[in-house]
């Protein structure tokens, strides 16, 4: 495999607008208003102003981000959660868990954050890029590597401390990115661009490219060789030679995918309008749906065959598939 040239790292900042609102004005003969009901909802851990875009968990704890700073964890499988207050204003784009149990989120600012375990506190580090990063991973070896725009991959082997930094040099974005072993990773994004590293995420080549610069918004791998991709129309494709060769299957909807979890016997997508989407031998079925236009965007399989997903709205609950297909994921 040929390897990615290295370039100078750049240091840049990404600056973030955000609108006051304007000032409600109460006229007439109107019941005054209850202001205890209205900071009860304020303490209220989920909100419909929410967009939540990201989940991750590790032995103990789930984390849910989204926009705006909002950052929530929950210790009992998500019957409860405590809302993170320490970290306004930025975004979350991507999170996930290392192999010590810790975390590490990117914001939209291109600031990396590092929780411990228990998700209570957090550290921030700055990315040295002046592309725009937006995924994130952790390696099996407790590497950090994140990858957004000009097909650029950073890297960092001491935990933020210092930075190696790649670019293929193609104009597209990168915004998924997987370890499937302590060596194997797989990125896709942008033009229907797979890319794969063979060494730890250092590294990376071009793999393949999905039909007609299919926008790849989500990706899944079993392994090496088996994976899904998905975006616009309800489009899912997938492949059994790492990314060389697609097939487009049957899917239920067509609203756009935007996710994948893999359960222990089965794998799902997640879609707007609410849309659940469990695979069942070579079709994509829906489980879940909604005539609202809300999206869902995250997830993770909990014990007892449950999901666990999150999208727009303060959408944030778990759904129990009434079917459950033995290795449908094969």
């Amino acid at each position: 495999m040929q390897e990615a040239p290295m370039r100078a790292l750049r240091a840049s900042g990404v600056a973030l607008v955000f609108a006051s609102a304007a000032p409600l004005l109460l006229t007439g003969c109107e019941a005054p208003l209850n202001l205890e009901a209205v900071r009860s909802i304020e303490n209220q851990p989920t909100k419909r102003t929410d967009f939540y875009q990201a989940m991750a968990s590790n032995r103990d704890t789930i984390v849910v981000a989204g926009n705006d700073g909002v950052l929530l964890s929950s210790s009992d499988h998500g019957t409860t959660w405590n809302r993170h207050s320490e970290i306004t204003g930025k975004s979350f784009l991507s999170v996930t868990s290392c192999p010590d149990q810790s975390f590490i989120a990117l914001t939209f600012d291109n600031n990396l954050w590092h929780g411990d375990a228990s998700a209570k506190n957090w550290v921030k580090h700055a990315l040295p890029s002046q592309e725009q990063m937006l995924t994130v991973a952790c390696s099996p070896d407790g590497d950090w590597v994140t990858a957004g725009s000009f097909t650029t991959v950073q890297h960092s082997a001491d935990q933020g401390e210092s930075w190696s930094e790649a670019s293929l040099y193609e104009d597209a974005i990168i915004n998924n990115l997987q370890f499937i072993n302590q060596d194997q990773a797989i990125a896709t994004g942008e033009y229907g661009l797979v890319l794969k590293s063979e060494d730890g995420g250092e590294n990376w080549d071009i793999a393949g490219y999905a039909p007609d610069e299919f926008y790849v918004h989500t990706s899944y791998f079993k392994d090496a060789d088996n994976g899904w991709i998905g975006g616009l129309n309800g489009f899912i494709y997938q492949t059994n030679d790492g990314g060389q060769n697609w097939e487009q299957m049957s899917t239920a909807t067509n609203a756009p995918i935007f996710g994948f979890i893999a359960g222990d016997t089965s794998l799902y997508a997640l879609a707007d309008n609410a849309t659940v989407l469990q695979l069942q031998q070579d079709t994509w079925n829906k489980i879940s749906e909604s005539e609202q236009p809300l999206y869902l965007r995250a997830g993770l399989a909990l014990p007892d065959q449950r999901l666990l997903v999150a999208g727009g709205r303060g959408l944030l609950f778990d759904i129990k598939p009434q079917t459950a297909l033995a290795a449908s994921t094969d």
